[in-house]
């Protein structure tokens, strides 16, 4: 899967019988979604946050890259004010693995899309071919 991290626009409806992302718009093309292949919670990685690791002394320059699609470093400098409110470093993320499809007939892939429980925004975090 090819990790990104791309705000997408997210119109939901029934797929599979549940309330999903129905259709979503990437890169200026509209997605029809076909199947859902899974759907989970994650806690946002706190621990990767630059202000965190600042805190903790553990950082004085730019974080790793996490392994997988969610998450991972801003590349900014770690600032020990600059950690926002606890809710924010534990802020669920709905994490929706589908199967979409360009039109009847168009280009078909799966996508992982997710949505900020804190702001509602979505994005698109990875796609296979």
């Amino acid at each position: 899967m090819r990790c990104y991290d791309d705000p997408v626009e997210v119109r939901t409806g029934v797929v599979d019988g549940v309330e999903a992302p129905a259709q979503f718009v990437w890169r200026d093309r509209l997605w029809q979604v076909r199947a859902v292949a899974g759907h989970w919670v994650e806690t946002a990685p706190w621990w990767h946050q630059p202000a965190v690791q600042g805190l903790l002394g553990l950082h004085d320059g730019p974080l790793d890259e996490p392994t997988h699609c969610l998450g991972g470093s801003t590349g900014e400098p770690a600032r020990a004010g600059s950690v926002g409110s606890v809710a924010s470093l534990v802020t669920d993320h709905e994490v929706w693995r589908v199967q979409a499809a360009r039109g009847r007939l168009g280009a078909y892939g799966g996508f992982e899309l997710v949505r900020d429980g804190e702001t509602g925004r979505w994005r698109l975090t990875g796609c296979e071919d």
